[in-house]
């Protein structure tokens, strides 16, 4: 099992409930259509299994990942699943217009009542170059973030901040908004609006303490939500022994310092291993920091001890494996353990 930093729950706690976070992956040898097809059956499984929600992820510019329209990817899966939740983890909302958004997301809602959440963040979800050219993006649009979902979650409820101007679809659909971060920025702004906050640990692990505390000190009550509502992410590779879960995620980490390090060059996996032995491997490394890896005892002792850490009151996944089967069976095994 992953080491953890601090020792697995001692007391009976109640199970959070369990989400998918799915970066809807392109695998070597993969096309995009075949990458989306997969996220078709993983959503599908999932609402099998019992997992509460599946949310996608905005990319740009990533030869390996296909969810770069997350709206238009959910309403394809929405039509292949009956109840599981769908929704975005998240809409980059500085990359686009708050009405346009609502529209997408109304569009959305009236479609699959009651299963469509909308998470926002302000990071880019790409690099600089494709930010500034490719998507028009003003430099300063990051700025605005605060306006900008006070004007969207006012579209959602019918209380538009511009005289005549109405989301359709998209007013009184009451679509619920999560504020994605990583920074206690997220934190802040979840807490001042009264909206629920989810924690990127499974990528940026440094101020997942801090941030969730500041956020339930300082929350809010708002229309939407009475008390503070905490989704914490984190990394899960499940196997039949603990030997084969480790060697799983031993490829995991090896092909992200390759990804991250190269950024396009080639390098071969002798220069990876050498990265890997670096300051610089080892902090690439370090974003896996919260990762559950094992048997599905193993995974569902170390996920007791992460949701009383993270004081989640919901536990968002993100399955770290090398292949389609591996995430499938990964999936299975957390369900089995933790349902």
């Amino acid at each position: 099992m992953s080491s953890s930093k601090g020792a697995p729950l001692t007391t009976q706690t109640a199970h959070a409930p369990l989400s998918v976070l799915d970066f809807c992956t392109i695998y070597e040898g993969e096309t995009a259509a075949q990458s989306m097809a997969h996220s078709v059956t993983l959503a599908q499984r999932a609402e099998e299994l019992g997992y509460k929600r599946l949310w996608y992820t905005e990319h740009h510019n990533m030869s390996t990942i296909t969810s770069s329209a997350p709206a238009v990817l959910i309403s394809h899966i929405g039509a292949h699943t009956n109840s599981i939740r769908l929704g975005s983890g998240g809409v980059m909302l500085p990359n686009h217009a708050p009405y346009i958004i609502a529209e997408q997301f109304g569009t959305l809602a009236e479609l699959y009542p009651d299963r469509i959440d909308l998470g926002v963040g302000r990071a880019p979800g790409t690099d600089m170059h494709t930010l500034g050219r490719a998507l028009r993006r003003d430099g300063n649009a990051a700025e605005r973030f605060p306006e900008d979902v006070h004007e969207l979650t006012a579209y959602l409820a019918g209380k538009s901040i511009i005289p005549g101007v109405q989301a359709v679809p998209g007013a009184n659909t009451h679509v619920p908004v999560y504020i994605l971060g990583s920074s206690m920025f997220g934190a802040s702004l979840a807490a001042k609006y009264g909206l629920p906050y989810s924690f990127a640990s499974h990528f940026a692990p440094q101020h997942l303490e801090a941030a969730t505390k500041y956020y339930r000190d300082n929350f809010q009550p708002s229309d939407v939500l009475d008390e503070p509502y905490v989704i914490a992410a984190v990394n899960v590779t499940a196997g039949d022994t603990s030997e084969e879960a480790s060697e799983i995620f031993e490829r995991v980490g090896f092909n992200r310092v390759k990804a991250f390090a190269g950024r396009g060059k080639f390098l071969t996996d002798e220069q990876v291993n050498q990265i890997i032995g670096s300051y610089q491997g080892q902090q690439i490394l370090e974003m896996l920091r919260y990762s559950a890896v094992g048997t599905g005892d193993e995974v569902r002792e170390y996920l007791e001890w992460f949701q009383d850490h993270a004081s989640a009151d919901e536990l968002m996944v993100s399955i770290q494996t090398s292949s389609r089967a591996e995430t499938l069976k990964s999936l299975d095994i957390l369900a089995k353990a933790w349902f």
